[in-house]
């Protein structure tokens, strides 16, 4: 009897290797062409490196056709083919600080002896890469990285986003350059459009560079156009008529002749302030404003780079260090459902526990029923998660072919779990609500909701504290907070409390009657009235009387509000409990008038043609109180900067609004210079750009 012989090492290397570069191959495809990447970046770059470390130890294995020595991945035609004058190269990644240390050594193993060596230091801006020629000051082409060498041309779509010029702001351009850079998705933008997708029943993106990839493969330049994307520029391809001796003189000329740069780039002469600027910036990347995932080194002289030279698909003279992935793989074990303040039902994950950019997840957001749907999540699949900054971790799709046999798709079910009444989920809406005002879950909730910043803003009841006194008993609606300084030996008598305490909370309750319309509600828990809304609402009507005995037509007339915001506040004060708690509200002493200006009135205020942006910690009032200042004298006080943006007033650790405004051009104001404009002083006008 013949035994078979085992398989030699080559032979499995072989297998193994194969399987992998067919897995690298379909996903460049679906990343770069379809905008829909089968696997989170983790383990595309667990799957490249192993496809190189086997290449290693059996060179022959690197062949011409190995995923190892191409770049980006095949034209599928939709657009015509541009052949890049140089050709656009990939990055090796590295992943420590000792693989960072090596190739910083391998740079000056490459270098004449005893040359220093100037390290551009930038941020990783995850986005598509585009190439823009430009011939005689004059946008010619642009398009897509492709295969690295032909890329698709994309010249219309790109020239519909507002940051990319047509004509450079050089009296004396070169007579050609290729300008390399990153279109991106701001995420301010990016969630707003992802929020009302959801809202819609539309299935919503997977991350802003899935979104910003996809925007570019428009066939209709409007379609871009219509989406808030930007453009960095961060490298020079070929380039004729015009000498540049290093990459700080190229970002210098990019900037001045009118493309946009970012102001984030930091040049240093060694490794260790290389590694310093890496941690800087890993520890702030969700304060930039669009989506990062590393921190790119290059070599800056030009002249350096060519001797250095590349490899077959990435230059010896650049790296890109990578970040920890703010996307993951686990399973999804169960969907439960939470019922919060206004009643909207929202389903989420319990997950087996996974690590997403430093922080452990176990749970995470499932937005709805229709989303769910959409994205075809099942129990028992292995599930990618998402976790960017301070938004909540949210399942974004399933691994399809991971799916275990038998998961069933998931259905809302037909009761509140918290109060068992039914759920409802309106007509021509994504999301089911919980009818019942007085479902325990919902008051848990609306009563944390009130004493939150944005609403009464009562200092010493936070949830903890809201659970406690519900559990006591001492707080049934919302009314009852206003009611808690007739229990004050109740109060006293909790575990842990003295009177110091007590006092600190009916203070900050005392406080609580005295705000304004437009904050009292935001804390009644209306149907899509936010801070903004309620501004409106609380400017044209006055009064809470005038508010709650409006008609559909007279809410919807209002600037701002619309039909389905009016059907929202006009169904709220119907509901008969709620209109039993405003009565409450009102004899328990709780202010129901507005100080905004009346709406013919605001065009008299001094600021009402502005838009102003509030960072950093001042010393005389907190950004809140200077806010409401602001906007008694007209102003609109906007959490982002942009285009629009008049001025930023900047206190302490201001953090990148404040970069974003120098890089548009915006007026700073420092504290001194605020307090003069509440006293009548002028805002300055805009400096130019840059």
């Amino acid at each position: 009897m013949l035994r078979e012989r085992p398989e030699s090492g080559e032979a499995s290397a072989q297998r193994r290797h194969d399987e992998l570069a067919r897995l690298v191959r379909d996903a460049r495809y679906r990343y770069y062409v379809l905008s829909d990447p089968p696997v989170p970046d983790v383990e595309f770059d667990a799957w490249y490196r192993e496809l190189v470390a086997l290449e290693e130890r059996f060179p022959a294995l690197r062949t011409p056709g190995s995923p190892t020595r191409q770049v980006g991945a095949p034209l599928d035609g939709t657009f015509p083919p541009f052949e890049h004058v140089e050709p656009m190269l990939s990055l090796d990644n590295a992943f420590s600080e000792e693989e960072i240390r090596e190739w910083v050594d391998r740079v000056r193993r490459g270098l004449p002896d005893g040359e220093s060596v100037r390290l551009a230091c930038e941020l990783k801006f995850d986005g598509t890469a585009v190439n823009c020629v430009y011939r005689d000051g004059a946008l010619d082409v642009s398009a897509t990285r492709g295969t690295g060498a032909v890329g698709e041309t994309i010249t219309q779509q790109l020239l519909a986003i507002e940051s990319v010029p047509y004509r450079l702001e050089d009296d004396r351009p070169p007579e050609l350059v290729e300008v390399r850079g990153e279109v991106y998705y701001p995420l301010a933008a990016f969630e707003q459009m992802n929020s009302e997708r959801i809202e819609r029943g539309e299935v919503a993106f997977m991350n802003p560079r899935n979104a910003a990839s996809g925007a570019l493969r428009q066939k209709d330049p409007a379609k871009v156009a219509e989406r808030p994307l930007a453009l960095f520029v961060h490298g020079l391809g070929a380039v004729a008529g015009r000498e540049f001796g290093t990459h700080h003189a190229f970002l210098e000329w990019a900037r001045s002749a009118g493309l946009p740069v970012s102001d984030q780039t930091v040049f240093v002469d060694d490794v260790d302030s290389a590694w310093a600027v890496i941690e800087r910036f890993t520890g702030e990347r969700h304060s930039f404003g669009f989506e990062v995932d590393g921190v790119v080194l290059k070599v800056d002289d030009l002249g350096q780079r060519r001797v250095l030279g590349a490899t077959a698909r990435a230059p010896r003279w650049a790296i890109a260090y990578k970040m920890p992935p703010v996307e993951q793989q686990t399973v999804l074990r169960a969907i439960e459902v939470n019922v919060g303040r206004t009643g909207k039902a929202t389903p989420f994950a319990i997950l087996e526990p996974v690590a997403v950019a430093g922080v452990t997840i176990t749970k995470a957001t499932l937005h709805n029923e229709t989303q769910i749907h959409l994205k075809d999540v099942r129990v028992g699949d292995t599930v990618v998660v998402r976790r960017a900054g301070d938004v909540i971790p949210e399942v974004v799709g399933a691994v399809v072919p991971a799916r275990p046999p038998g998961a069933a798709s998931w259905t809302m079910p037909a009761a509140c779990p918290f109060c068992g009444e039914p759920l409802a989920r309106p007509e021509g809406e994504a999301n089911h609500f919980c009818e019942n005002v007085d479902c325990p879950n919902r008051v848990l909730e609306s009563l944390a909701h009130l004493a939150s910043r944005g609403a009464l803003d009562i200092e010493g009841l936070g949830e903890r504290t809201v659970a406690l006194l519900h559990a006591a008993g001492l707080l049934g609606d919302l009314a009852d907070v206003f009611r808690l300084p007739g229990h004050r030996d109740e109060l006293a008598g909790l575990e842990g409390w003295g009177d110091k305490r007590v006092d600190n909370l009916l203070a900050g309750i005392a406080a609580a009657r005295t705000r304004p319309l437009e904050r009292l509600l935001v804390a009644l828990n209306i149907r899509h009235v936010g801070s903004t809304v309620a501004k409106d609402l609380a400017r044209h009507l006055r009064t809470l009387d005038r508010l709650g005995s409006a008609g559909l037509e007279q809410l919807a007339a209002i600037d701002g509000i619309g039909p389905t915001i009016a059907a929202g506040v006009r169904a709220w004060f119907d509901t008969p409990r709620n209109r039993e708690l405003v009565d409450d509200l009102v004899a328990l002493g709780l202010r129901t008038d507005t100080d905004l200006a009346e709406p013919a009135a605001a065009e008299e205020l001094p600021l009402h043609t502005s838009t102003i942006v509030i960072t950093g910690t001042l010393a005389s009032f907190t950004r809140d109180e200077l806010k409401h200042r602001l906007e008694r004298l007209g102003a609109k006080v906007a959490g982002t900067v942009s285009a629009r943006t008049t001025v930023v007033v900047a206190g302490e650790q201001p953090g990148s609004k404040l970069d974003k405004a120098r890089q548009l051009g915006v007026p700073v104001l420092d504290e001194a210079a605020v307090l003069l404009v509440l006293e009548g002083a002028a805002l300055p006008p805009r400096d130019p750009p840059g």
